[in-house]
């Protein structure tokens, strides 16, 4: 029995990580519009009243970021890579009456994005934050993994069980730690995750825990959704297991360049006040923030533009990370 405990989102909340984009190549075509939407995210948390810490590359982005972003958004230079947090940030479990940072290893999503400073970010923003920290012997992302709050989390096996995460572990062996990290001791299994979604299928992009006991998942949009079947195969797997399930319109069949893209307004972010859903100029986008405006009533919800964030492969949830009260 773990005496580690991962507190659901949806607990109090000290503060928000929410990296800034930094790389130009990384966003083709999407560049400046990726820091204008991420800074319009930073800004409305830091404006509910919630602490925002905007981490920064250079002195180019403190510049860009600061020209962009409310002034209750504080900014941070940080060496790092890639903006997705949720994956390279700390996971700050609650333990014993402390709080303890844990961290993972990471290769870069299966080995796809190796990138400067994102093995070391983690750890840096936790002793910041005046934390212990502990690395565990296993890769795992933040994004891999949703909870409740009551011991579960959810997962895909596209992802956690790919080989090029942990080849050598079981199934049984994956379970047996996450309950010893990070305190789960039951696994709901979904299946894949999102059409070319990079990270091989994360769960925030497909299913995420509203309360204990309560899954939201997309539901299908339109004749031509891409990911209908995947859509169904998770609330088959969910009920099967004995969550219920609260199914939100999905943004429908987005593509750039004829290719799919994995958009999804399951990559909201849970802040203390707020709740952020992506949108994607979607005519369905209206239709999400209101499903998902139902499942949080204590919270205000709010939708904002997120296509050029999605350009470089995640969305609001990816990009922020939270450190709990």
């Amino acid at each position: 029995m773990s005496n580690n405990f991962l507190p659901p989102e949806w607990h109090p909340q000290q503060w928000l990580w929410v990296g800034f984009p930094h790389l130009a190549e990384e966003w083709p075509g999407y560049f400046e519009r990726a820091q204008e939407q991420i800074a319009s995210f930073a800004s409305a948390v830091a404006e509910s009243g919630q602490e925002v810490r905007l981490i920064v590359r250079d002195e180019a982005s403190r510049a860009r970021a600061a020209s962009l972003c409310s002034g209750k958004v504080k900014l941070e230079m940080r060496r790092f890579g890639d903006v997705w947090l949720r994956d390279t940030g700390p996971l700050v479990v609650a333990r014993g009456g402390r709080q303890v940072a844990k961290r993972f290893g990471f290769n870069g999503w299966g080995g796809k994005y190796l990138m400067d400073g994102d093995q070391e970010i983690g750890a840096e923003l936790a002793h910041d934050a005046g934390l212990a920290v502990e690395t565990a012997d296993w890769v795992l992302e933040g994004g891999a993994i949703d909870s409740d709050g009551t011991g579960l989390v959810a997962t895909t096996e596209q992802c956690l069980l790919n080989p090029n995460r942990n080849p050598g572990l079981s199934r049984g062996e994956i379970e047996a730690r996450l309950e010893r990290d990070l305190g789960f001791d039951r696994v709901l299994w979904l299946g894949d995750g999102l059409i070319n979604d990079h990270t091989d299928g994360h769960v925030d992009n497909l299913a995420r825990f509203v309360a204990p006991g309560v899954l939201a998942l997309p539901r299908a949009t339109g004749a031509d959704d891409p990911n209908a079947a995947i859509y169904a195969d998770a609330k088959a797997r969910a009920e099967a297991f004995g969550v219920a399930v609260r199914e939100v319109p999905s943004p429908g069949r987005i593509e750039v360049g004829g290719r799919i893209e994995p958009a999804s307004y399951m990559n909201f972010a849970v802040t203390s006040k707020l709740v952020v859903v992506p949108v994607y100029g979607s005519p369905h986008d209206a239709d999400g923030v209101a499903g998902i405006a139902e499942l949080f009533p204590d919270r205000e919800v709010i939708g904002i533009m997120a296509d050029a964030v999605l350009g470089g492969g995640g969305s609001f949830h990816c990009a922020s990370q939270q450190m709990p009260l």
